[in-house]
């Protein structure tokens, strides 16, 4: 036995051999066996190449550092998606090559949001543009980096070219058109792709853990609405804001506006559902976010309500009844 320990050749072979049989049982075998068990889901979709070169300029300016891509199964990260991540959300990542695997970009910290469901939460391009040339332009509190270099300025247009809807106080120069590069396009096209999808019939979602109680609306009559406040913060506040004035040059403002305040309902319900775009070129086509977000009627009724009660808004409130009548009527169409 004393040999063995004297005896360097074999001492250090027996080390090796054993490392590579703990590596193979406890490494390889193990994610072997999970690549087979996790399968992307069949609601999933692999990215376009768009969306790849978007998703590796994402690495490249470090956007992972402050943003995450999972879905805690706690009830506080619930309006980052609508169930909790699980291991085949993320089974559409394969390596790159023998030697280089590709990142997950789960992230460790949220210094901005979660950007699990990021493509359904705001699917506005015009927002996105926006956001990245000044994040400040669209939500005054945000501590993230500009990143102009993502366009490019120009005296004229080309007859190519896609202009930003940026606010004119946050140009560097009022005679400059902003154009957007085709690295801002592929990055935009990756985080829209960023949706997160449903779980097939077959797997039932997993529990949000240490539920809060559910708000509900406090406005008028309508107390047994979803809280229709929440819902616009979610949904409508990046781009209108929460003080429903809207950003000049980009977003309309919602106070004060003809169609909040008005009678036609038909109209204010497929603006939510179907988007609009009447008021281009003055400000950014809105996209479909009661369709994009699954908006049930209460939901689109809560957010109505609470746009024509609020910032000095006074019009009546609508029921779930009549929104959705309109929806399905929409539907139909």
């Amino acid at each position: 036995m004393m040999d063995f320990f004297n005896d360097h050749k074999k001492l250090y072979s027996a080390s090796l051999l054993f490392f590579l049989v703990l590596t193979l049982i406890i490494c390889i075998l193990p994610a072997l066996d999970n690549q087979r068990i996790y399968q992307p889901l069949s609601t999933s979709k692999a990215m376009t190449e768009t969306e790849t070169r978007g998703k590796m300029l994402f690495i490249k300016e470090g956007c992972v550092a402050c943003h995450t891509q999972q879905v805690r199964n706690v009830d506080m990260d619930q309006v980052f998606g609508s169930r909790p991540s699980i291991a085949s959300d993320y089974a559409r990542n394969k390596r790159l090559n023998l030697f280089q695997n590709t990142a997950t970009l789960m992230g460790t910290e949220r210094t901005g949001p979660d950007l699990t469901n990021i493509g359904q939460r705001q699917s506005s391009l015009d927002w996105h543009y926006t956001h990245l040339y000044n994040p400040r332009a669209v939500v005054p509190q945000s501590i993230m980096p500009a990143y102009p270099w993502l366009f490019i300025e120009k005296d004229a247009l080309d007859p190519n070219d896609v202009e930003a809807k940026i606010p004119t106080e946050f140009l560097k120069s009022k005679t400059k058109k902003i154009v957007i590069s085709q690295d801002a396009k592929d990055l935009v096209a990756y985080l829209l792709f960023l949706k997160q999808p449903d779980l097939p019939k077959s797997i039932a979602p997993k529990e949000f853990l240490y539920k809060q109680k559910e708000r509900k609306s406090e406005t008028g009559s309508k107390s047994n609405l979803p809280d229709g406040e929440a819902l616009f913060i979610t949904h409508c506040a990046t781009c209108h804001q929460a003080s429903g004035e809207g950003v000049l040059g980009a977003f309309p403002p919602l106070k004060g506006d003809q169609v909040v305040l008005g009678n036609n309902i038909d109209l204010y319900v497929t603006i939510i559902m179907n988007g609009y775009n009447g008021l281009a070129p003055a400000y950014a086509e809105m996209p479909a976010v009661g369709t994009t977000a699954n908006l049930k009627a209460e939901e689109v009724a809560a957010i109505i309500n609470h746009e024509r009660k609020s910032w000095g808004n006074n019009a009546s409130e609508v029921t779930v009844e009549e929104v959705q009548n309109i929806m399905d009527k929409i539907e139909k169409k």
